[in-house]
């Protein structure tokens, strides 16, 4: 059983900036890839941006070039580093690994932007 632990949650300024982390541990096989999702009060949980073993990223709209994703293979560990937050950016984010055809999910750290 894959675990994920996140951390790096918290209240910021809008403007300000936040770095979340996920540490993932207990997979017997590779992590393919790694993410962060996010879902707002009332809202659908959505995509925030991904990275593939190899270095291949993906990112909502919204926070392109804003937010920026990395990896540390070795230590199975990925990295949200948000800057320019903005109000809209409140959320719960949680992140995500999939081994071989199966998803895990953190259990979310709370991100709060006070505008």
């Amino acid at each position: 059983q894959v675990q994920l632990v996140e951390s790096g949650g918290g209240l910021v300024q809008a403007g300000g900036s936040l770095r979340l982390s996920c540490a993932a541990s207990g997979s017997r096989f590779s992590i393919n890839a790694m993410g962060w999702y996010r879902q707002a009060p009332g809202k659908q949980r959505e995509l925030v941006a991904t990275i593939t073993t190899s270095g291949t990223t993906n990112y909502l709209d919204s926070v392109k070039g804003r937010f920026t994703i990395s990896r540390d293979n070795a230590m199975n560990t990925v990295y949200l580093q948000m800057t320019s937050l903005k109000a809209e950016d409140t959320a719960i984010y949680y992140c995500y690994a999939r081994v071989v055809f199966t998803s895990y999910w953190g259990q979310g750290t709370q991100v709060t932007v006070s505008s």
